[in-house]
């Protein structure tokens, strides 16, 4: 049986960021892999002054424009189920905590987690996946939306127990002391006019004890994940030698070839795993 991944995202560009060595694996390993993006990223910040207009559309042609970014990202890694929760503009996205945006119409942030948990939870239940991948509790660094994806993602996997129950249940994470290597080393070779982000600015860092899984990848899904995060170019600036990038704050920050999750819920991790199905009876769990 092949294995079943499931990424449940708030924005396009998450899932580049955060999994994209990862999807890259799962696809080549011969894994089902199903990408759940929320929103559209409708309130994203628009890099390219080429492209500014897009935020400032008063018909939301951003949300539109990131969805084919998603598309061409998803192309780049190989995956090929990728559904938007709800449908596209369901939910929207709901700006940075605080802002009048998270009480506009659909926002995510007010969105009911029951009812977009049994949107989630159909999906589920088609999809069976073995294993799910979501934020931690705070949504990684505090935005409304991961945390509101991160209560949607269990309470689907709730709600789709009777009929299929996932096996683990993983979150994004980085180990404390490999983030602030990493970091050192691009502050040593970053050009002065482009600040590097402090280990506050990393989304999900953790104890180094913490980390239950490491996905090293290969170069090829390496290479996959540079092109699925250049896709999504209203985001994300991947810097020419394709080890950092930075978003629309222009704080580089390391491009993780290597990417590490801590253990949610479900059947324990063997140690030293480099795999998000280790350990896991795919059959019984199917």
């Amino acid at each position: 049986m092949s294995p079943r991944l499931l990424l449940v995202h708030a924005h396009p560009d998450d899932e580049s960021i955060g999994n994209g060595v990862t999807m890259a694996a799962a696809v080549a390993a011969g894994a089902r892999v199903t990408l759940v993006t929320c929103t559209l990223g409708e309130e994203g910040e628009v890099i390219p002054p080429g492209q500014a207009h897009l935020a400032a559309d008063r018909e939301d042609a951003l949300g539109p424009y990131r969805e084919r970014e998603l598309t061409a990202a998803m192309r780049a890694l190989g995956v090929r189920d990728h559904r938007l929760l709800g449908g596209a503009g369901r939910w929207r996205d709901s700006g940075m905590m605080g802002l009048a945006t998270n009480r506009a119409p659909n926002a995510f942030w007010g969105a009911d987690p029951d009812l977009a948990g049994r949107q989630l939870a159909d999906i589920i239940e088609d999809v069976r996946p073995h294993v799910l991948i979501t934020y931690d509790p705070q949504g990684g660094y505090g935005h409304p939306d991961h945390i509101q994806a991160h209560r949607v993602a269990l309470r689907g996997a709730e709600l789709a127990a009777p009929r299929h129950r996932i096996a683990r249940v993983l979150y994004n994470c980085l180990p404390a002391t490999e983030a602030g290597r990493r970091l050192s080393a691009l502050t040593d070779t970053a050009r002065a006019a482009e600040p590097v982000a402090a280990l506050g600015d990393l989304p999900g860092v953790v104890p180094d004890a913490s980390v239950a899984v490491t996905v090293h990848g290969t170069a090829a899904d390496a290479a996959a994940k540079q092109r699925a995060m250049a896709a999504h170019a209203t985001q994300i600036r991947v810097r020419e030698d394709g080890t950092s990038f930075a978003l629309s704050n222009d704080l580089v920050q390391p491009l993780w070839e290597t990417e590490y999750y801590t253990l949610a819920a479900g059947v324990p991790v063997p140690d030293g795993a480099t795999d998000v199905f280790a350990g896991l009876d795919l059959e019984e769990s199917r």
